[in-house]
């Protein structure tokens, strides 16, 4: 697949146990602890999806979204969180995000959902690229 997939979270250990669980795929994950640093790694690194927690120390999955707008058109946000229901998850999908994953993370859901975003985001990257050169 070759893919790029940005953790966000406060969680590191969060970012290990997805990092094995796509061990089979072909797709790298970089981890980054906030806001703050989502935003620096954005301005310099492609990535197709950005995987956030709901709450950050310094944001939510909200500014994590309006953030993948601005600085990666075409990615998809995907939200995990603890207190995940069926009421957080219709927020997260019509707000605009992919996907949301509850924890604790299943490892089939999480390489279905992470592994048809990224298919999704690099169709869709292709897209925006024609879209410029034309």
């Amino acid at each position: 697949m070759g893919s790029g997939i940005l953790f966000v979270s406060p969680h590191r250990e969060d970012a290990a146990v997805v990092s094995r669980m796509l061990g089979s795929l072909s797709v790298s994950i970089q981890y980054v602890a906030d806001l703050k640093q989502a935003r620096t790694r954005l301005q310099s690194r492609r990535y197709e999806v950005i995987l956030s927690a709901a709450n950050l120390p310094d944001g939510t999955w909200l500014d994590v979204l309006e953030l993948a707008r601005r600085l990666a058109p075409g990615a998809e946000v995907i939200v995990t969180d603890r207190n995940a229901d069926s009421r957080f998850w219709a927020e997260v999908l019509n707000l605009g995000a992919y996907d949301l994953i509850a924890q604790p993370f299943a490892s089939g859901e999480v390489q279905r959902i992470l592994g048809n975003a990224c298919a999704r985001a690099s169709v869709q990257l292709k897209a925006v690229r024609a879209a410029v050169q034309s």
